[in-house]
């Protein structure tokens, strides 16, 4: 039996940049034509869209897709603005927000913009008082919160989300102590690499293999408790590639990340093989860590697409 819940089976897309409005469109309306339940951005300061503006385009051009980032940095905004602007979203797209927040990783977006990089247990402390911040703003009535980073007096956030009582948050992380916090706080919960470094590097890479997995999987039964039920599991694969020439293409890949096959093999984070095989890869997967919520890139919505009209609410 399995030690998580078996919820059924949704798919997302991640995406970040289009060169103009209709390619962005096409791709918002491609997704949701194909059975992707949700697209979703990151949230950085290199080469890519604005998510807000973004993320609001693609819910106008759709009728079911689900809309958010993946995740929004906590540092980047003041939580009382992301609350209002997120609100919004939710309003505009009656009721198709995820929330998606987390504590910031990435040191060359803070070296850029100036954005003081604290240690890591400070970014965390903050993003901490930033949920609540956010999940008061989307209350009922005017509310007060006082913090060592926020101080909220007052305030009735205006609009409210329709999704009550706030939209599905989901946090990501690969370290014990943002998976306990998600555990205690989020309705989806994304496994990921360790990003204690601030850059994708060959150590983040390594905690990503079915072993680490093993672990930060048991971080979350042990901190949910009850709440284990009402969660559902999330996974960003990186390594996608439908293939017939699987075990070519596993290679190729263990090569390129330094991994051995077996290891791409076993690793949430890769998804190669044909269609079939990748079925029973991900029913394997939710079975054994919970993993109904997947997400593929941009360039896989075309040949993901078998895998996700075999699997959708299965």
């Amino acid at each position: 039996m399995s030690r998580f819940p078996q919820r059924p089976f949704r798919f997302g897309v991640q995406a970040d940049n289009a060169p103009d409005r209709k390619t962005w469109v096409d791709l918002a309306r491609r997704c949701e034509g194909s059975g992707y339940s949700s697209l979703t951005m990151p949230d950085h300061f290199g080469d890519q869209l604005a998510p807000i503006p973004a993320l609001q385009a693609a819910a106008d051009a759709t009728s079911t897709l689900r809309v958010g980032a993946l995740v929004f940095d906590n540092d980047y905004k003041h939580p009382v603005v992301l609350a209002k602007e997120l609100a919004t979203i939710d309003l505009l797209s009656e009721g198709r927000l995820e929330l998606g927040i987390g504590a910031g990783w990435m040191v060359s977006d803070y070296e850029q913009s100036g954005i003081p990089y604290d240690r890591a247990g400070v970014r965390v402390d903050r993003f901490v008082e930033g949920l609540a911040v956010l999940k008061g703003a989307f209350g009922e009535g005017p509310f007060s919160f006082e913090g060592d980073h926020y101080t909220i007096t007052g305030y009735n956030g205006l609009p409210k989300p329709v999704q009550k009582p706030y939209p599905p948050i989901l946090i990501g992380g690969g370290g014990k102590r943002v998976l306990g916090i998600a555990a205690r706080e989020a309705d989806i919960i994304g496994i990921n690499g360790t990003m204690e470094s601030g850059v994708i590097d060959p150590a983040v890479l390594r905690t990503m293999t079915a072993v680490s997995v093993e672990e930060k999987a048991q971080i979350v039964l042990d901190a949910a408790g009850s709440r284990l039920e009402n969660i559902e599991m999330n996974v960003r694969a990186f390594m996608v590639k439908v293939t017939d020439e699987r075990a070519l293409s596993m290679e190729r890949i263990a090569q390129a990340v330094g991994f051995s096959t077996d290891e791409i093999a076993e690793s949430p984070f890769a998804l190669i093989g044909s269609p079939e095989q990748l079925v029973d890869d991900l029913l394997a997967r939710r079975e054994r860590w919970g993993f109904s919520y997947v997400i593929v890139g941009a360039a896989d919505v075309e040949s993901f697409a078998p895998v996700v009209a075999m699997l959708n609410g299965r």
